[in-house]
């Protein structure tokens, strides 16, 4: 995995460490899993509800480009947002996209 590492980034008096994910890159499940910061089985629960595109048929050899880091993170937000269950996430990041 491509990355750039900023370090030692102070906010709110505590020191930060960022990774910038290139969205080109393709990541394995489980940096897939890491730069979301969300548990494996919501990701795989992701793919089931269509709101990532499902790479492979077996888990283990599925890859995801960067960007869609970005749609994961959006679909999380909604979901804490409104309470919403993953099938209106999908919905609603199809109506907003």
């Amino acid at each position: 995995m491509r990355q750039i590492i900023i370090r030692d980034i102070v906010v709110d008096d505590r020191s930060v460490d960022y990774t910038i994910i290139d969205q080109h890159t393709p990541l394995s499940l489980d940096d897939f899993v890491k730069a979301c910061g969300q548990p494996y089985d919501w990701v795989v629960a992701l793919v089931e509800h269509s709101i990532l595109e499902k790479p492979n048929s077996q888990p283990e050899q599925w890859y995801f480009m960067g960007e869609e880091v970005a749609r994961a993170r959006r679909a999380w937000r909604l979901q804490r947002d409104f309470d919403a269950n993953l099938s209106a996430v999908a919905v609603m990041l199809d109506l907003l996209d």
